[in-house]
Parts: C-alpha cells; structure tokens; sequence
C-alpha cells in the first residue's frame, strides 16, 4: 500500500511539471507601438499629422448614390474604318522613289511615292499629238471662217474644216481625260511618264508596301493611311445582353496600358445578325483618340450603360481599394486611428467601385494616400514580429 501511494504522489508531480511549460509558451505577447506611433493594425493605425499630410491621405464619408446599371465586356481597338485608305497606283508602273515612311503625320494631297509607267508615257504621248492636231485644225477652222466671210471659199470647205476642228477638239479631251485617269499630268508639255501617289486624307501612314525598284500594279497597296484621331472598340454581346444594350448609350473603355484610366465614348452599331458559332453580338463604341494613346489592335474593357432603371449603392474610388493578404481592403477612419477593413466588390462603374458588403454608410474612407497607409501597416507588423 506504501509502494502505491508513493507512486502516485510521483505520478502527479511529473504531470505538473509537464504542463507548466506550455502554459508559458502559449503566452502571446504584447502588441508594441513603434517609435512613431504606429501600431498593430487590430488596435488601429495612428500617424502624427505632419505624416498624414506628407502622404496625402484625405478621407470620404460614403453615401448612398445612384448608378446606372451596365454590362462590361471584353473588346478589341481598331482603326475607325471610315477614316482609314489603302494608297494603290492607279496603273502599272516602277517606284522610283519614296517619300513617306512608316508612322509619318501625313496631310490631304501629300506625296507619298513617285512611279514611272509606261503606259502614262504612251498616253502623253498620245495627248501631244492630240494637242498638235488640235492646233492645225484650229489655224484652219479661223482661215476657212475668214474665207467664208468674204464669199472665197465654198461652204462645204468651210463645214469641212470645221468639222476637222471640232474633231480635233474632241480627240484631246479624250487624251486628256486618260492622262488625268493615269494620274499624270496634262500641262507638262512633254511625255513625262512619272506620277505621283498622293494620300487622300490626313492621317498616319500605318503600313507601307514600297520599296524603289520594284514593279507595282494597282492590285497592291502600297500605303496605308489612318486618321487615328476616333477609334472604333469592337465588343461581342451575349444573347442577355442585347436587351439591354442600344445604340447612343454611353461606355467607357479601359486599357491595361493605362491603369486607373477611363476613356468616354458611344455606342454607334449594334449588329442585326447573331454569330451562330460564337453566339453574341457585334457592337461598336466610337472613342476620341486625340492624344494617340490609343493604339489599334489594343485589348480592351468597355462598360456599357444599359437601359434599364438605376440602383442605389455604396461606392468607393478605385483608388481607394487596395489588397492585403489577396483580399480588397479599403482604410477608415474611426478615433483609434485608421482600421483596414475587407470589403466585398462589385460592379466598377466610371472610376468607382461598388461595394457589396464591408461598410456601411456614414464610415470615412480612405480615397487619398492608402498604399502610404499599408506601407506603414506592414512595417508596424514587422517590427512588432
């Protein structure tokens, strides 16, 4: 019975001394302020004045407002292709000089190429002739016309060489007409077999096929030139969509290469017909391209307004949303300091965001200067580690 009872007062003792040392270990420490105030963000982030205002934080108080509901799709930039011409010669003929390069800002009429032919040649020639003739046949219409006058001659020479005359006349219009048809010019004087290829409208030359010494025929392009100035954002709709989206609403367009940007601009074109291997719908949205930051062939977002009635929601700057630990996080203000909180994102809708869940009306975010925040966030938490 001794022997037992020892063993058991033994027994309990080690198990006291097990599981003393855990209950320390399992002691969390105290969170710290750093030397500038900073601390742990589950207390609240404070930063002295002076710092809010070298990092520019300014805050909103959020509010109930009204958006018009949207759909956001997927899109491709092209040229617009009203303003967009493929220069080609109008007939055969040896480039013998280029004027324009590629990207170039060209103007109405500027010369972009230099082409001999043979066959403009052969026409010149021809308009000289006509042009010879035409002016021996004249001197003999205004001799035989003097003549008639004075009772010298009879009135069949006189018909005759008028009507010599008008031929004449008739056979040079016709040269003419194909020297201009060509391309060349009909007051050089001389067979001159060289034309020039023009750009008909201001623009950029955004491709260019001509390279001197080669033979081209008006089958090829030798130029390309665009107005970039509108550009047209080709999007696909879905079946559901297209009750909803009309031609002359209102879009805004985004780019990657422009973060945070918004480009305004209008649906101009739904299409009647359906895509039966895709099953959407073609629609156009025309922007203005004034700067040139936009670029053809471009991926693009565009969110379309839509027709149906407005909401009412809560909604934050794009800006203002940030990600901590991969999720979005917005700062607000309360009298601790400044508490990151999650948030539940919707629809973003001409710079803002909408915010389905994580505030409520009345809580003052962050629009200005929360990545400054973070920064000190994170540092806090390090230090405190």
């Amino acid at each position: 019975m001794l022997a037992g009872i020892t063993l058991s007062l033994v027994a309990c003792g080690g198990s006291d001394k097990v599981s003393d040392k855990p209950a320390q270990m399992q002691k969390a420490p105290e969170a710290k302020a750093d030397a500038k105030g900073a601390v742990d963000h589950e207390a609240g982030l404070k930063l002295a004045p002076e710092e809010l205002e070298r990092a520019g934080v300014k805050t909103e108080t959020l509010e109930q407002k009204s958006f018009a509901d949207v759909v956001t799709v997927t899109a491709t930039i092209h040229p617009n292709q009203d303003r967009i011409v493929r220069v080609a010669p109008r007939v055969e003929g040896r480039i013998v000089r280029v004027t324009a390069n590629l990207g170039d800002s060209v103007r109405p009429g500027q010369v972009l190429a230099v082409l001999d032919s043979v066959t403009l040649g052969e026409a010149q020639s021809t308009l000289l002739q006509a042009q010879s003739a035409q002016r021996v046949a004249q001197a003999d219409y205004k001799r035989a016309e003097a003549l008639n006058a004075d009772e010298i001659i009879s009135q069949r020479d006189y018909l005759r060489a008028k009507a010599e005359f008008e031929k004449s006349s008739a056979e040079l219009r016709s040269a003419e007409d194909r020297v201009r048809l060509l391309g060349g010019s009909t007051t050089a004087g001389r067979a001159d077999s060289t034309f020039q290829l023009t750009s008909p409208l201001a623009g950029n030359v955004v491709e260019k096929k001509a390279t001197v010494g080669e033979l081209r025929s008006p089958s090829d392009s030798l130029f390309t030139v665009a107005d970039l100035s509108t550009l047209w954002i080709e999007a696909n709709l879905t079946e559901d969509m297209l009750a909803k989206v009309r031609s002359g609403a209102a879009a805004t367009v985004t780019v990657a290469a422009y973060p945070g940007e918004r480009f305004a601009g209008r649906v101009t074109y739904v299409a009647s017909l359906l895509d039966k291997d895709s099953r959407t719908i073609a629609a156009r949205i025309e922007v203005g391209n004034k700067d040139g930051r936009l670029k053809p062939e471009m991926f693009a977002t565009a969110t379309i307004e839509t027709a149906g009635a407005k909401r009412v929601a809560l909604s934050v700057p794009d800006a203002a949303i940030l990600l901590l630990q991969g999720q979005s996080t917005v700062f607000v203000a309360d009298k601790d300091g400044f508490e990151p909180r999650a948030i539940e994102t919707g629809d973003k809708l001409s710079g803002r965001t909408i915010v389905k869940s994580g505030l409520v009306t009345g809580d003052q975010v962050v629009v200005a200067g929360a990545y400054a925040l973070k920064a000190r966030l994170l540092k806090s938490q390090i230090g405190g580690e």
